[in-house]
C-alpha cells in the first residue's frame, strides 16, 4: 500500500515534529563541540603514543552504503583449525576525556538516535563522523580485540590492544562481493550459528521497516538482511561473547541481558503467524520455526518484528558475583564493546576489557561508571525505541490516511484492560479494538474508522 507523492511534505513535518514531541536532542552545546574540534586535532602516533602501529594490516569496513559513523573494522585468518578475528574498534576513548564537555553530552544523551529525516548523535559529527570513525584514508586510532573461533563456535578472548590502523575498503551491504571479503568470512559466521543452535539461542535477525519512494508516492515495506548483513554481525556477537566471558571471569563489567519470549507472548506469536498465513507446527520451537521461513517474504519480516515487540525487554546489569548475567537471544554472557560511537556504554566496557587483557586493575571510574550506566542506558534506550516507533506510526497514518472506510482482515493476537489486540493482515498493521466474545486467534473483520498523521494514530472498529 502506497500514498501519493504530494503527501512528501506530510512525512518531513511529521518527521520534524518528533523532534519537538520527544524532546530529541538537536544542536551540540558550543562548548561540547569546541572540544570535539580540539580532541579531533590532537596529534595521534609517534613514538611516545600507546597505540601500536599496525596500519600493516588489512582492515576494512562493512556497512549500509551510506554510512559515515564507522564503529568496526576487520581483518580475518585462520591459525590451525581456528578462525582467529581481528576486530577493530573505534577508540572513542581517546579523543573523550572522563567529564570533559563531550563526555557530560554523551551521558544525557546515552545513544545515537536515527530517524528518517536524519540523527541526534551520541557525538559531534566532528568525532563521530571524522576523526574517531574508522573511515577509509588516513591511519586511525582503534581499539583492537583479537577473537579467537573455534570450530564448534566456542570464542575466545586472545588479547585487546590500543592501535593504529588503516581501513584499506568501505565496503556496503547492497554491493559487496564475496571477493571483496577475506576467505574465512562465512567460515566464522557459520561457526557462530552453529554455536549458536548448540546453546539453542533465539537470535533472530531483525528486518528493518521502512518507508522508501515508489514510482507513485511512497510505501512502508520490509526490508530483509542479506546475508551479508548477517555474517557481519557474527563478528560483534563473536568478540561481545568473548568480552563478557573476560570480564565476569574477572569479576567486572556491564552486561546487556535479556529474558526468554513467555509463554503467553509465545502464544499471541502463533496467532499472528496464522494472522500472515504462515503455518506453525505445534513441536516447532520459535528460533526453529523462525529459521524455517523464506528469508524473502513480506509475510517473514512482519513476523519477526512482532517477535521483536514480544520478546523480554533487554536491561544492562553491572557485575554481580551472585547472579550469572544472561541474554536468552543468544543465550550466553553477553556485554555491549562494539559500537562506541553510537552507544556511551561501549566506551566503559573497551575501557575495562583493555584493563584486564592487559593485566591491569580497572580503574575507579570504570567500575563506579557500570553503577550507573543503567538507568542512563535503560532511559535512552527508551527514548529511542519511542522514536523509532512513533516513526512508523506516522508512516503507517499517512500511508492508510486514503483508506478511511475501508474494511481488512485480521487476527486476534491478544486482550487485556486495554482491548483486544489484532494483527491487520495486508498492511502488516498491529492495532487495538474495542470487541466482545473474541479470543486469541479469531478471525475478525474490520474498519478503518480514523488516520490522523497530526497525532500519528489509527484507529478500526469490529464489522459484521
Amino acid at each position: 500500500m502506497q500514498v501519493p507523492a504530494e503527501t512528501l511534505d506530510d512525512f518531513r513535518e511529521g518527521f520534524a515534529q518528533l523532534h519537538a514531541d520527544f524532546d530529541i536532542p538537536s544542536e551540540f552545546p558550543p562548548d561540547v563541540l569546541a572540544a570535539a574540534e580540539a580532541a579531533a586535532n590532537r596529534p595521534l602516533g609517534g613514538r611516545h603514543s600507546d597505540h601500536v602501529d599496525r596500519t600493516d594490516v588489512d582492515f576494512r569496513t562493512l556497512d549500509p552504503a551510506s554510512s559515515t559513523d564507522l564503529d568496526q573494522a576487520f581483518a580475518i585468518e585462520t591459525a590451525g583449525d581456528d578462525v582467529l578475528l581481528h576486530y577493530a574498534i573505534a577508540d572513542v576513548g581517546w579523543f573523550v576525556r572522563p567529564g570533559d564537555p563531550i563526555d557530560r553530552e554523551a551521558w544525557k544523551r546515552g545513544v545515537t538516535i536515527y530517524l528518517p529525516n536524519g540523527r541526534a548523535g551520541l557525538h559531534p559529527p566532528r568525532l563521530a563522523e571524522d576523526a574517531a570513525s574508522l573511515l577509509p584514508g588516513a591511519p586511525k586510532p582503534a581499539v583492537i580485540f583479537v577473537v579467537r573461533v573455534a570450530a564448534d563456535g566456542a570464542v575466545q578472548l586472545d588479547g585487546v590492544e590500543r592501535a593504529m590502523i588503516r581501513n584499506r575498503a568501505k565496503l556496503a551491504y547492497s554491493t559487496v562481493r564475496s571477493q571483496d571479503l577475506p576467505p574465512a568470512f562465512a567460515e566464522l559466521s557459520r561457526r557462530i550459528e552453529a554455536g549458536e543452535r548448540a546453546r539453542g539461542a533465539d537470535r533472530i535477525q531483525f528486518p528493518e521497516q521502512e518507508v522508501v519512494r515508489t514510482e507513485g508516492g511512497f510505501a512502508l515495506r520490509f526490508r530483509p538482511r542479506n546475508d551479508a548483513e548477517n555474517q557481519n554481525a557474527a563478528m560483534s556477537l563473536a568478540t561481545n561473547m568473548a568480552v563478557a566471558d573476560t570480564l565476569y571471569a574477572a569479576r567486572t563489567g556491564l552486561f546487556r541481558t535479556m529474558p526468554r519470549v513467555d509463554e503467553r507472548r509465545l502464544g499471541q506469536l502463533r496467532h499472528t503467524a496464522r494472522a500472515f498465513g504462515l503455518e506453525w507446527p505445534a513441536d516447532q520451537s520459535l528460533t526453529e520455526f523462525e529459521h524455517s521461513l523464506p528469508r524473502d517474504d513480506p509475510k517473514t519480516a512482519a513476523f519477526q518484528l512482532a517477535v521483536r515487540r514480544a520478546s523480554g525487554g533487554a536491561s544492562y546489569e553491572p557485575f554481580d558475583p551472585d547472579t550469572r548475567p544472561w541474554h536468552a537471544a543468544v543465550a550466553a554472557t553477553y556485554s555491549h564493546a562494539t559500537a562506541p560511537l553510537r552507544r556511551l556504554a561501549d566506551r566503559y566496557v573497551i575501557e575495562a576489557a583493555l584493563a584486564v587483557a592487559n593485566g591491569r586493575a580497572v580503574p575507579a571510574e570504570i567500575e563506579e561508571a557500570f553503577s550507573e550506566l543503567p538507568d542512563v542506558m535503560r532511559d535512552a534506550d527508551r527514548l529511542a525505541n519511542r522514536v523509532d516507533r512513533a516513526a512508523i506510526d506516522l508512516a503507517e497514518a499517512i500511508i492508510l490516511e486514503d483508506h478511511v472506510g475501508e474494511q481488512f482482515d485480521a487476527v486476534v493476537t491478544d486482550e487485556d484492560d486495554r482491548g483486544v489486540r489484532i494483527q491487520v493482515c495486508e498492511p502488516a498493521v498491529v492495532a487495538r479494538i474495542t470487541a466482545r466474545r473474541v479470543d486469541p486467534g479469531d478471525d475478525v473483520r474490520v474498519k478503518l474508522v480514523a488516520a490522523e498523521p497530526t497525532t500519528r494514530t489509527i484507529e478500526f472498529e469490529r464489522v459484521g
